[in-house]
């Protein structure tokens, strides 16, 4: 099995725990989501905050508009500096999200590290070549053009 990890760092001029309030809930998700993705939560009751073993279930649409169900488990909380989801069920055969904050001078850094394995064997990997890692490299462009437009560029 390949692994694969690409990293995404971002900076802003707001304090951690207006990041972390934003980022933490899973209600929030859809609107850093590309409409591509038609990503929809299909888990009743969410907890407004994440917290450890909390299950997400959705769906989303990431190849050819085919809906997919997606079922993540937050393994990892460190309130105000990091979280970690695990795919439970979903389009990948390893898919592993670390999100942090760190604060420095004038607001937050925020580093998003994925660490994923592509289904299907050889399929999978000429499907990564083809069009999984500049998916994956769009959502997170798209996401960080969303979260800039709420909190701002940093420009210290």
């Amino acid at each position: 099995m390949a692994l694969y990890t690409l990293e995404f760092s971002q900076k802003f001029p707001v304090s951690p725990e207006e990041i972390w309030n934003f980022i933490s809930s899973p209600a929030n998700l859809k609107s850093i989501t590309p409409e591509f993705m038609g990503f929809e939560i299909i888990g009743k009751n969410l907890s407004q905050n994440m917290y450890p073993g909390m299950i997400i279930s959705y769906h989303v649409r990431p190849v050819l508009g085919l809906k997919t169900l997606w079922v993540t488990e937050i393994t990892q909380v460190k309130e105000l500096e990091y979280f970690v989801d695990d795919q439970r069920i979903g389009p990948y055969r390893l898919w592993h999200h670390e999100h942090y904050l760190k604060q420095i001078p004038g607001g937050v850094l925020m580093v998003d590290k994925v660490s994923y394995a592509p289904p299907l064997g050889v399929l999978g990997q000429l499907a990564k070549l083809l069009f999984i890692e500049k998916m994956l490299n769009r959502i997170f462009y798209y996401r960080r053009t969303k979260l800039e437009e709420k909190f701002g560029k940093f420009n210290i």
